[in-house]
């Protein structure tokens, strides 16, 4: 094997640890594919997994001169995270090494078991009895080739009962998570409704944004539930996914434009936005439609596809800057407050305000962090089978950043942004002359 190999493994190995896992019933077309390496399926196993891959309309084409390569130097094969670095130290010490001649991998078939041409296909079902999360890969140990195939998977655990469960083994629970975080949304939708109608007096246009932004909340975790539901039973999720890709657009736009309208203080301090605030409106929206689009391809394509790693660079860095954005209007607003408060001369009141911001600064800091750092680490330190645990931390924290952010913005004839205790001007003058504020 050319040394071209290496970093091709290691680029891998890091997608094994980024990667979730996942199955379906996928039918995939590779079209004169020159990698020596392509990953297509990571799978948590119990006792009683299976692999079932056909193989048809293979063909094998040199892009030099050099002779027809041995058709057992091309094959499939399973890998576990554990070999996965004895695979690599055998690959580093011999760099013409295959990786389907390592004792470490579990061969499923080389080409060398194709029917012959013109029908050039395969076909087979493979147990896998020992539990693992296990990825599936086809090798290329035939320099100066490239290939042509159409693959069609099928990976599933069997049930007690003997029925297929096409989830991994630390995604079966996610139907049932999901459902159930959908019915506590319901049930906050339908309160937060209730404290709008009892309060129409109070009531400003960011709390209907808000109430559009529960409901879309909850109809992302239904679709959610029910493709994991299907998928789970069928192998396929029959429609299900393209709701849930739909509904997790509107809800991720939404709460995006939510955050930054409430940093800024519309419909609650001012009926209009700045034009710096609008700019950060008209990046984060197009953005997040760049992000959404990077998630369907890498939710809906898998790691087969030769730009499957520029779209997991391009999700994570739009969602970074979309991260970062969201935060200057908060700022901007409570370097605002303290500037007009050394003027107006009503300390309380800003005083109110200016703590109301900082704990939302803090919050949104919080669940920033918690979602996009502390899930990943949960997500990559948990056992295969526990890789639920991360799902429900993270729908966890959303649910309780919502109810804080909605309790601290609710529709309230007193509102902390309205109060006035005239008893404390005098200590609210002191405290807005400290640098408490500062950021």
């Amino acid at each position: 094997m050319s040394k071209p190999y290496i970093p091709f493994l290691l680029l891998f190995s890091a997608l094994l640890l980024l990667s979730p896992s996942s199955a379906e019933i996928k039918s995939l077309t590779i079209t004169t594919d020159t990698r020596p390496m392509i990953l297509f399926e990571k799978f948590g196993f119990n006792h009683k997994g299976h692999v079932n891959i056909s193989v048809s309309s293979v063909s094998v084409a040199l892009l030099s001169s050099s002779s027809q390569p041995e058709s057992s130097r091309l094959g499939f094969f399973l890998l576990n995270e554990e070999t996965l670095l004895q695979v690599l130290i055998e690959i580093q010490q011999n760099p013409s090494f295959c990786v389907l001649d390592s004792h470490y991998i579990f061969r499923l078939f080389t080409f060398r078991d194709l029917s012959p041409p013109p029908s050039a296909s395969f076909s087979r079902s493979y147990p896998v009895t020992s539990p693992n999360e296990y990825s599936l890969f086809f090798a290329n140990c035939a320099p100066q080739t490239s290939v042509s195939m159409v693959v069609r998977t099928e990976i599933f655990n069997l049930d007690s009962d003997g029925s297929k469960d096409y989830l991994s083994a630390g995604q079966t629970q996610l139907p049932s998570i999901f459902f159930l975080f959908f019915l506590a949304y319901l049930t906050f939708f339908i309160f937060w409704v209730y404290t709008c109608s009892t309060n129409k007096h109070s009531v400003h246009r960011i709390h209907l944004l808000m109430a559009v932004l529960l409901l879309m909340k909850a109809l992302n975790l239904i679709c959610a539930a029910e493709d994991k539901h299907y998928v789970k039973v069928t192998g396929l999720p029959h429609g299900w996914d393209v709701l849930f890709y739909i509904f997790q657009f509107i809800r991720v736009v939404v709460l995006f434009t939510v955050i930054v309208l409430i940093g800024t203080g519309w419909s609650f301090l001012k009926p209009f936005l700045q034009d710096r605030e609008k700019k950060v409106l008209m990046i984060v929206i197009p953005l997040q439609v760049l992000a959404n689009l990077a998630s369907v391809v890498i939710g809906e394509t898998g790691p087969f596809i030769k730009d499957w790693v520029t779209w997991n660079q391009v999700f994570l860095l739009v969602d970074i800057i979309c991260c970062c954005a969201i935060i200057f209007p908060i700022v901007w607003s409570i370097r605002s407050l303290r500037e007009t408060s050394k003027t107006d001369g009503k300390a309380s009141r800003n005083l109110a305000k200016l703590t109301l911001f900082r704990q939302f600064y803090i919050v949104v800091i919080g669940y920033l962090y918690f979602t996009r750092i502390v899930v990943f680490a949960l997500r990559t330190i948990a056992a295969y089978k526990y890789q639920w645990v991360s799902n429900a931390a993270e729908e966890t924290a959303s649910l309780v950043f919502y109810i804080v952010m909605f309790y601290m913005f609710r529709p309230v004839e007193k509102n902390e942004y309205f109060v006035l205790d005239e008893e404390e001007e005098e200590a609210a003058e002191i405290a807005l002359r400290d640098e408490e504020f500062e950021l």
